[in-house]
């Protein structure tokens, strides 16, 4: 994983992080606002009911026998009330007086009646003066039996002489609770989904400068014939291209910076020998043949800057591209064959043998909708590279063959093959390691520009160790529909 896709990653969790930080505290907070929306409410119905008590208060002893029919005749009440989403059909409302020593002279319930509710925090405290409230469950393993009382004290003549207390299950309202925490978690991740959204949009239509779309429909107008599979799959390859640079843009990445800090880095060593070799050749006193050497190293070098400059306009012109500008079916067997030709003469050099085993005749040939001139320069690489890790007198094979809906090309040498700690590494820009011949390392953008080329055309491309020895590079391509819907397709 690159350290930019890493930063991008980072950046994502931590905004994912605040945003659920956020919603749990949000979540959090419902419950306690709605249970004090409902202590309120019970707070005002129960100075309302200490009062109506008070008028039965005689010589200090209270008096509860009219409440008794009253919370019958409540209970007993038929009536629909629509409150949103709640349906509410009874009264939940319960109540119970104790006298100044706790002792429970009425409950509308009638479960209690006589009980000793002196421990009790809102009894205690009320008849101390004081605001007295609990919350308590009616089935101490049940939570969901919960009920919130809230007392007042009953006075006659400036003294207190009982408490009533009014309680308000939490289950009728807990729903309310239920009901606001899912709302909120919904728009809470549908705002974070939008806010993504609505990133990545302007990272497609700002960012870029044309535009997602309008690569997808040049890409579509290369196309013969209507082919829904292959359409959906190019929409999905050019979806994950937006949000990569969608993430290059967060983490801010800078093409031009990036490439001249990496441009610099790899043309120090040659410019040292340059350098270097001038300096020494200064001296009137060197002789002819060293002279030569430091002519030839100075020659070498400046071709080897020649290089990475080509190849990095190369790569930088293939990045800029989205879609191909134009695609016609490549007979790959040919492309195969040409390839072998054009390296035959660098590769016998140094007894190396290149054998092309192309499909089998039942087959006939094989073809793939792209770029002949791109894709002949993405084999050409994958070969040279093979050549220049075999050892002197060995082979190397170009193949291909069908799998599936796609063409595989395969370039199989028997070098030494990759070391692990360059496996996750070989695709990287400037990443080379020293050729066993010449000891030397190339520019290291040979297989950048065949990833590059492989991500045009919608396939992909890999470099493992083979069995046996060596490495071997699998290139695969899409099928092309001309060789689909011939006889010769193979299913």
């Amino acid at each position: 994983m690159s350290r930019r896709t890493r930063i991008f990653i980072g950046v994502l969790l931590i905004y994912s992080a605040g945003i659920a930080f956020l919603l749990y505290r949000v979540v959090l907070d419902i419950n306690p606002r709605y249970r004090e929306s409902a202590e309120e409410s019970l707070v005002d119905t129960t100075q309302l009911m200490a009062s109506m008590v008070e008028q039965d208060v005689i010589a200090g002893a209270i008096n509860p026998a009219r409440l008794d029919p009253i919370f019958k005749s409540v209970y007993a009440r038929e009536f629909s009330a629509q409150i949103y989403n709640l349906h509410k059909s009874r009264v939940e409302l319960r109540a119970y007086v104790t006298d100044r020593n706790g002792r429970v002279l009425f409950d509308s319930l009638g479960r209690n009646q006589g009980a000793d509710y002196s421990q009790w925090n809102d009894v205690t405290k009320s008849l101390a003066g004081l605001y007295g409230a609990r919350t308590s469950r009616d089935v101490e393993s049940d939570p969901r039996t919960s009920v919130m009382y809230v007392g007042a004290p009953i006075r006659w003549n400036n003294e207190i002489v009982g408490v009533v207390s009014l309680g308000k299950p939490v289950q009728s309202f807990g729903q309310f609770i239920e009901d606001a925490r899912a709302r909120t978690l919904w728009v809470g991740a549908g705002s974070a989904a939008a806010l993504l959204l609505f990133t990545l949009i302007l990272s497609v239509w700002l960012v870029r400068p044309f535009g997602l779309t309008a690569d997808y429909i040049a890409w579509l107008r290369t196309q013969r014939g209507f082919h829904p599979v292959r359409m959906v799959r190019r929409a999905i390859v050019m979806v994950r291209g937006a949000f990569g640079e969608m993430r290059d843009a967060l983490t801010g990445r800078n093409y031009v910076a990036d490439y001249v800090q990496t441009f610099t880095h790899e043309i120090k060593s040659p410019l040292s020998a340059i350098r270097g070799a001038a300096e020494l050749m200064q001296e009137s006193s060197m002789p002819e043949a060293e002279r030569e050497r430091f002519l030839g190293n100075i020659a070498q070098e400046t071709e080897r800057i020649q290089q990475i400059v080509d190849r990095m306009m190369e790569l930088t012109a293939l990045e800029t591209r989205r879609v191909l500008d134009r695609t016609e079916p490549v007979a790959l067997g040919v492309l195969l064959r040409e390839v072998a030709d054009s390296a035959g003469t660098s590769a016998a050099a140094r007894g190396i043998t290149v054998q092309v085993d192309g499909p089998r005749e039942d087959l006939g040939e094989l073809y793939c909708d792209g770029d002949r001139f791109l894709l002949q320069q993405a084999v050409s690489n994958l070969l040279a590279n093979a050549i220049d890790f075999s050892p002197d007198g060995a082979g190397v094979t170009l193949a291909l063959r069908v799998a599936s809906r796609n063409v595989v090309v395969t370039v199989r040498d028997h070098g030494a093959g990759i070391p692990d700690y360059a496996q996750s590494k070989v695709f990287e820009k400037f990443y080379s390691l020293a050729r066993p011949h010449t000891l030397k390392k190339s520019t290291g953008l040979g297989l950048a520009f065949v990833k590059e080329i492989t991500a045009l055309h919608g396939g992909r491309i890999e470099l493992t160790n083979a069995k046996g020895g060596g490495a071997i590079a699998t290139l695969t391509l899409p099928l092309s529909y001309l060789a689909r819907d011939t006889n010769r397709t193979v299913t």
